[in-house]
């Protein structure tokens, strides 16, 4: 597709105008008060990969109501001075897979924990070990409109909260001490996005091409999936638009953003027909509004990509500036 959103320089000053619901915070606040009833974590076993460079634990953490989550957990054998761990979360339809798959960030000398998303992982790689135990009314085929119609009910509520777990997971899992860094791409970066606005003290935020910002105004510019889901369920659920919207909004990374503290690196691709630029940069531009002082952020532009970015060159950046944030803490 070419470009096909608003002209880059508009993009740079784009906005979202779209109010937060009431109660967002409460509501928020809440949830997580619930989940951080449980014990976080439930199991850790070691796993043999075959590996030399890394050590990797089989996890079980309590995500949302106290369900089991599954993550990998790898440690280098010659890890980072600052010993760094970093949150990975994954994209749309996509599990965990098998240990040795995402070798990256343990590679670069970090700790590292990949978390399993409930309920996916069977569309892309190669599957995941977490059930979704929460049944919801009748939505389309995929995860964005499972309880859409109520904000207490919505699948990204259970998602949210998991990702925020995963956080205090690695706190109980190794040094208590040592700043967290929270990343992913297209869902993923869409949880990163949340963790770094409901965990005020992580360290940083990689958040790439992050899926659910700015809901509205992605369903207004393009179906491409998951877009298409809601798309789908609302030509049906014709009533239901604006308690759908209602709850999207709940869950809009722009809302999110505005409470990030940490820095932020970020990642667009102009002809991105699944997280519009637009909505990409209206999360970016919001990032840090409800803090204290100017909070660092950086954009890579890929102006010939599309929901790719910047694949492996982005990778690049990411360590790159990472490794400057945290050296320089």
């Amino acid at each position: 597709m070419a470009q096909f959103d608003l002209p880059l320089e508009t993009l740079r000053g784009y906005r979202s105008e779209t109010p937060e619901p009431e109660g967002f915070d409460d509501h928020w606040s809440s949830t997580l008060a619930d989940a951080r009833t449980h014990d976080v974590i439930l199991e850790r076993r070691p796993v043999e990969t075959g590996l030399v460079a890394s050590t990797t634990w089989d996890v079980r953490f309590a995500g949302f109501g106290g369900h089991p989550i599954a993550a990998w957990y790898t440690e280098p054998l010659h890890p980072r001075d600052h010993r760094g761990v970093v949150v990975e979360y994954l994209g749309y339809g996509r599990g965990r897979g098998l240990p040795h798959e995402r070798l990256l960030w343990s590679a670069a000398g970090y700790a590292h924990l990949l978390m399993d998303s409930r309920g996916q992982g069977g569309q892309h790689g190669n599957g995941g070990d977490t059930i979704d135990p929460v049944g919801t009314p009748p939505s389309a085929v995929g995860f964005v409109t499972r309880g859409i119609a109520d904000p207490l009910e919505h699948y990204y509520r259970r998602l949210v909260t998991d990702a925020v777990r995963a956080v205090d997971a690695v706190r109980a899992l190794g040094d208590a001490d040592a700043p967290v860094v929270v990343a992913g791409n297209s869902q993923g970066g869409g949880l990163a996005l949340a963790a770094g606005g409901l965990v005020p003290d992580v360290a940083a935020v990689l958040a790439n091409v992050p899926f659910l910002a700015h809901p509205r105004r992605a369903l207004m510019i393009t179906e491409s999936s998951p877009w298409s889901e809601v798309v789908h369920y609302l030509s049906v659920h014709r009533d239901r638009v604006d308690a759908a919207m209602r709850t999207l909004d709940f869950v809009d990374g722009v809302n999110f953003a505005r409470r990030g503290r940490a820095p932020l690196h970020s990642g667009v691709g102009l002809r991105d027909a699944v997280c519009p630029p637009s909505t990409v940069f209206a999360a970016f531009n919001a990032w840090g509004e409800h803090a204290d002082a100017d909070v660092p952020r950086e954009m890579e532009v890929y102006p010939f990509n599309h929901h790719e970015g910047g694949d492996a060159v982005h990778s690049r950046s990411q360590l790159a500036w990472l490794a400057g944030v945290l050296e320089g803490a």
